[in-house]
Formats: structure tokens, C-alpha cells, sequence
């Protein structure tokens, strides 16, 4: 047998049995017609019928853009062809198309990408298509093409889950929708559109160095930012080699968009002198043609793979969540009318940054009905859960039981929905930390960690975890990952506030004060910090500052007291942590009650 890349296209009749039961002969004519019609445009477009048998067949294809020409071209046809069966009723395909290795034994194709196609025509809807993600990789800036983002799929007999896309006559242009259930043109977007997955294109980073030797360095510096980005899953990134064939050019930022279907453009620079490299970068969004972020970054060229790495890890550190704050922001400018589960579920995070009792009641208010919205969409079921923990962490909701098994029931069908998404576990750690469920919590964070190393948020949860443990220095390395990865993180303060609490509980009680005092000048930043700092204060033994920092705390929230604080701090381990808390609020002039 020899091997080889090929474009599969497998297609069955939907509904065949009941066909032949309800009439077997006006059923096999139906077939022949079909059958006809179908080989005639399988050669048309330059492929060839391999296999099948009955109401199915199989054909291969030398580009997965001519495969899925010819699937779209043969579902719309049937779309209109006249009722063959009683009754006027159509018969209609489920197509499954695949670009994979396949084993060839004469004329017949055998292999994993056989099986794929045949796996995803069996999910296809009649009159539908389904193709993999790697044929979609293919399709961006080829074909004016609406396809829906199903998520990854588990397909029957595949050891690995499938990234699959959807087709189907009536696909809209863009629909409104979260991550896995939002449709994307194929080559263009639609302007100023909100209620869909945000794209993102990467251009090859320019070497400027003068030197084509150096070309190795920008080119893989470019694939590692594509590569990092994609473990954000709520984000599209579009393949390398679409955004590759814009390599030594100065493209039209609009113009571009619209090819590759981007919302935002990431560009920039490599610069190489002796050991020294300077790389810039800006991100831009490709509406407006505005900047929303640039830096710069100069390192000296000691090992170059681990340069590479830290000017990735930093780079998408930053950006990620710069995207999301203009993602919030245009969501919120936005009518709104007719809210779709994708716009609720960023007003919802937009409610849930102001850190507030009213923007937490609201976060998880939109949360939920962004979760009844869409039931499939996994972000939503873990932020909501979220939300509901930090509401009764910091605000007024209650610690019920009930409830905790519901926020725990909610992230785990989140991470269900999508086993690769390290937010997702990140949210399901913060939730089973306060269940006092420690362990667990640690290892969820741990996993983050692994599936996204650029990831700010889950280096907080992990140093948590680990401060809970009481294992300090390895917790404050963790908060300092963050805080380095992501400065402009919207949990900025509670990437500060945890270090200091952590610091507290190793009694670094100056390097505390000063990581609370630098939560407190983030506009954003919620009364616990304020807190930290009147306990460190009191340890420092400096009394007048104490109790001025004490009177500030029952100004930001009247009902704080020691006994308030014990029931807040109902998720702590240690008691020794507990009690060290509760001696330096009393030593401030904290009320017991």
C-alpha cells in the first residue's frame, strides 16, 4: 500500500430505511436519479467514486476546496430538484467531507481519513454538510462560504476529537451566537459585527534585520503566536497559511480583514543586532483600522528558543485579554434588543469586572439567560458559576449548598463541552476551592496551567491553591506569573490582592502592604484589599495608619466586622491562616460584630 493526502467526500441518503419501508420501488428509482445526478458532479469537479454501497457512497478529491465545491453544489441542486418519492418529498444527503492521510490498495482508500468523512457525514443534518477543521483551515479566502463552528466532537471509533464545521442551505451570513455554535463567512465579515466569535490574523512578523538568514527567528516567532493563541477558545485564529501568503507585503488592513474573514490584525517587527533583538508588535482593529495595544520588546539573543517563548508567552499574555475588553465594549455600545446568548454572555462579563454587588447580580442575572440561550455554550455555564461564587465570597449571595452543587454541576458541563479549554478548568478550580474542595481545585488549576501557558488567570488560581496549602513561595511565583504575563488583566487587583493575602499568611507583612496598596489604585478593585491592608498595617505595628485604613474599610462596606470576615472566609484550610487574619482586623480597630 502506498500513502498519501487526500480530500474525502462520504455522503448517505437521510431517512433511506423508512424510504424503502414506506415505498421500496419509488425509493430505488429516487436513488438511481439521484445516484446520476450526483456521479456527474463528483467528476465535473474533478473526483472520483471509490466506495459505497446501497443509499451511500464515498468519492476523493485532490484539494478539500473542490470537495466541498462539489458537496455544496450537490446539496444545492437536490435542494431544488422536484419531489421524485410520494408525496413531492425530496431525497436529501448528509455529506461528510475530510482532508486526511489515507492508505491506498488499488482504487480503494482505507484509514483514519476515510473514517473521519463517513464519521462526520453520520452528524451531518439532511441536506447538510459537515466538514473537519483541517478542511476548513483550506476553505478561508477560497470560497464565499458560511460555515457554523459545532466545537470539537467526539465521532464514533476516532480516538481524537474532531473540530467540526458546519453547512446547510439556509446558513446566514452571521449568526448571532457564542464560541462552537457562531457562522463565519468563509472569506469576508460582516462590519462592525459583535454577536459572532471574534477572528484574529496574525501576519508574518517583518525581519528587518537585513539579514535573510534571520528569516527562521520572525517566521517562527509568527507560528508560536498562532500556535498560543489558539489555546484561547474562545477566540478564531486563522491559519498560518492563509495569513503566510501576505509574507514581504504591506497589506490594506480593511481590505485583508474582509479576505480572512479577521476582526483584529496582529503585525509587527523583528530586529537583530549582534546579540541583541528587539521585536515590536501592534494589535489593530480591523473596523476601525484603530490601535488597540502596541509594545515593544528588547532581549539579549542568549538561547534563542527560550527568547522565542517569552516574547510569545508575552505577547499573547497581553493581547488576549485586550481583545475581550473591545469585544465588551462594543457589545455594550450595541442595542439592545433581541440579545443572543453571545451578547449576554459578554454584558454578563462586563457586569461581572465592575466587581460590585449590583455588576455581580447582574453578571450572573445575563450569565443565566445566556446559559438558557444556548445550553451547548460552555463559557457561559462556567462564568456563571463563577459569578455565583464570587457573590458570596464578596457579596450577598449565600454560601447555600444547594447552590455550590449547582455552580460545581455547571463547570463540569462546561468542561465536558469542551475538555480542552483551560479557562474553563481555571473556573471549575475557583468553584471546588470554595467548596473547600482543595485538592481537586489544585489539580484543575494545574491543568490550565498545561493546556494554556499563556493564560494570566490560571497562575492566579494556582497560586491560590497552593497558598492554601500553605506553600508560599511557590504561591507568590504564581501570582507574579500573572501579574508579568497580563498588567492590563481586568482581575489585575485580584492578581495583587491574592499575593497579598498569601503574603499575610507568611507574615511578609511589608511586601503584603505593598501588594494591596497596588491593588487599591485599580479603579476597579474591591474592599478585601483594603482589608489586606489593614491587617499588614496593623502587624507593622503602625497603628493611626491601621485604623485609618479601617475606617476606609467600613466606608467601602458598613457591615464589615471580624465576624463578617469569618463568615467570608468560610474557604480557608488552615486555621492558623483564619486566626492571623482575624487577630490583625482586631488589632486595626476592625468591630468584632
Amino acid at each position: 500500500m502506498t500513502r498519501r493526502l487526500a480530500a474525502i467526500l462520504a455522503a448517505d441518503v437521510a431517512g433511506y430505511s423508512r424510504l424503502m419501508e414506506e415505498d421500496e420501488q419509488s425509493t430505488l428509482e429516487a436513488l438511481a436519479a439521484c445516484r446520476q445526478t450526483v456521479e456527474g458532479m463528483i467528476g465535473e469537479h474533478r473526483g472520483r467514486i471509490f466506495g459505497g454501497a446501497g443509499d451511500s457512497f464515498i468519492a476523493e478529491f485532490g484539494s478539500p476546496v473542490e470537495a466541498t465545491r462539489c458537496a455544496v453544489a450537490i446539496q444545492q441542486v437536490l435542494a431544488i430538484t422536484d419531489g421524485p418519492l410520494p408525496g413531492g418529498e425530496r431525497m436529501q444527503l448528509r455529506i461528510g467531507v475530510n482532508l486526511g492521510d489515507v492508505a491506498s490498495d488499488g482504487a480503494n482508500l482505507l484509514g483514519t481519513g476515510v473514517n473521519i468523512a463517513a464519521r462526520l457525514e453520520e452528524i451531518a443534518a439532511p441536506g447538510g454538510i459537515c466538514v473537519s477543521g483541517t478542511v476548513q483551515d483550506h476553505l478561508a479566502g477560497t470560497l464565499d462560504l458560511t460555515l457554523e463552528d459545532a466545537g470539537e466532537k467526539r465521532l464514533k471509533n476516532i480516538a481524537r476529537p474532531v473540530r467540526v464545521w458546519r453547512w446547510s442551505p439556509d446558513s446566514p451570513a452571521v449568526q448571532s451566537g457564542p464560541p462552537g455554535t457562531g457562522a463565519r463567512s468563509a472569506t469576508g465579515r460582516q462590519a462592525g459585527a459583535v454577536s459572532a466569535k471574534p477572528c484574529i490574523a496574525v501576519l508574518p512578523f517583518d525581519n528587518m534585520s537585513g539579514d535573510p538568514d534571520q528569516e527562521y527567528f520572525s517566521d517562527g516567532l509568527t507560528e508560536d503566536i498562532i500556535t498560543a493563541l489558539s489555546k484561547h477558545r474562545w477566540l478564531d485564529v486563522v491559519a498560518r497559511n492563509s495569513t503566510f501568503a501576505y509574507k514581504g507585503t504591506s497589506p490594506d488592513i480593511r481590505k485583508l480583514s474582509k479576505d480572512l474573514g479577521a476582526d483584529y490584525v496582529l503585525e509587527g517587527s523583528v530586529r537583530r543586532a549582534g546579540q541583541r533583538i528587539r521585536v515590536t508588535s501592534q494589535l489593530i482593529d480591523a473596523d476601525t483600522g484603530n490601535h488597540l495595544w502596541a509594545e515593544r520588546y528588547d532581549r539579549n539573543l542568549e538561547d534563542i528558543f527560550e527568547v522565542q517563548d517569552a516574547i510569545t508567552e508575552t505577547i499573547v499574555g497581553r493581547i488576549e485579554p485586550e481583545i475581550g475588553t473591545a469585544i465588551r465594549q462594543k457589545v455594550q455600545r450595541a442595542p439592545r434588543r433581541d440579545l443572543q446568548a453571545w451578547d449576554c454572555y459578554h454584558l454578563g462579563i462586563a457586569n461581572f469586572y465592575k466587581f460590585t454587588t449590583e455588576g455581580n447580580l447582574e453578571a450572573q442575572r445575563l450569565l443565566q439567560q445566556s446559559r438558557e440561550l444556548d445550553p451547548n455554550f460552555a463559557e457561559a455555564h462556567a462564568w456563571w458559576a463563577y459569578a455565583v461564587i464570587l457573590g458570596m465570597v464578596y457579596w450577598d449571595t449565600e454560601p447555600e449548598p444547594d447552590l455550590m452543587d449547582e455552580a460545581l454541576a455547571a463547570t463540569r458541563a462546561a468542561v465536558a463541552l469542551d475538555t480542552q479549554n483551560a479557562l474553563l478548568y481555571v473556573l471549575m478550580g475557583r468553584v471546588q476551592l470554595a467548596r473547600c474542595e482543595y485538592r481537586s481545585a489544585l489539580a484543575e488549576n494545574e491543568t490550565a496551567v498545561r493546556l494554556n501557558p499563556t493564560l494570566a488567570p490560571a497562575y492566579c488560581g494556582l497560586g491560590d491553591s497552593l497558598s492554601y496549602e500553605g506553600r508560599y513561595d511557590e504561591a507568590i511565583a504564581q501570582f507574579e506569573k500573572a501579574i508579568e504575563m497580563s498588567p492590563n488583566h481586568p482581575q489585575l487587583w485580584a492578581f495583587l490582592s491574592y499575593g497579598a493575602l498569601t503574603l499575610l499568611f507568611d507574615r511578609q507583612f511589608e511586601k503584603a502592604l505593598d501588594w494591596a496598596e497596588r491593588a487599591l489604585e485599580i479603579p476597579n478593585c474591591q474592599y478585601w484589599a483594603t482589608a489586606h491592608a489593614a491587617v499588614a498595617l496593623a502587624y507593622l505595628d503602625q497603628a493611626d495608619q491601621a485604623a485609618r485604613m479601617a475606617q476606609r474599610l467600613r466606608a467601602e462596606r458598613p457591615e464589615f466586622s471580624c465576624a463578617f470576615a469569618r463568615k467570608k472566609l468560610f474557604y480557608l484550610k488552615r486555621p492558623e491562616q483564619l486566626q492571623l487574619y482575624l487577630e490583625g482586623l482586631e488589632k486595626a480597630g476592625v468591630p468584632a460584630a
